[in-house]
């Protein structure tokens, strides 16, 4: 999964039709430079290969006011559509995307409907707890894990990391139940 396709497709998908500096401001005011791999070159590349595998739509319209030649505008195809539809809901429910896919999602979370992403959270939080059972499986019952040296220590590691990513995930699904952000629906 790529979490610049996810963001470009986003971004696309918000305005409906977007040249390639409007979605590469729209991703730098968004922050996605700071947190992803979304950098100019990359943000090119990306609509350059989507519209070869038709999930973008190109079109030139008029030179740009500076003289140089015509912008393309791109738009999002029925393909790019569900493409887009797929990375998001993989990125949601997964127990453990990168970082920056993740992040992705989460900032368009609001493309879907409020209960479908409720349901997708609660399946990443069920993967969550399922991979802290399958660590916690092995280690005998009050292990000091200090006592097994570095091992402990990256068990120490992977049960933080599991508690924490359960713990931001049941708070996020809290605020959506709430009524946070305004949802597709």
């Amino acid at each position: 999964m790529s979490a610049v396709r996810l963001l470009v497709l986003g971004a696309i998908r918000r305005r409906g039709r977007a040249h390639g500096y409007l979605v590469r401001t729209d991703l730098e005011e968004w922050g996605a430079h700071e947190w992803s791999t979304a950098t100019s070159g990359s943000v090119y590349h990306a609509l350059k290969s989507m519209t070869e595998q038709g999930l973008l739509q190109a079109d030139e319209t008029s030179a740009s006011e500076a003289g140089g030649p015509p912008r393309i505008e791109y738009a999002v195809t029925d393909d790019g559509d569900r493409l887009y539809f797929r990375l998001l809901r993989d990125a949601l429910s997964s127990r453990d995307p990168r970082l920056d896919l993740l992040a992705a999602a989460v900032g368009l979370i609001d493309d879907l409907p409020r209960a479908e992403a409720v349901a997708l959270l609660e399946k990443r939080a069920g993967e969550m707890r399922k991979w802290r059972d399958s660590i916690t499986a092995h280690v005998p019952a009050d292990t000091d894990l200090d006592s097994w040296g570095p091992v402990g220590a990256v068990i120490d590691l992977w049960l933080h990391t599991a508690d924490s990513r359960l713990a931001w995930t049941n708070r996020l699904i809290d605020r959506l139940e709430k009524g946070a952000f305004e949802m597709s629906d």
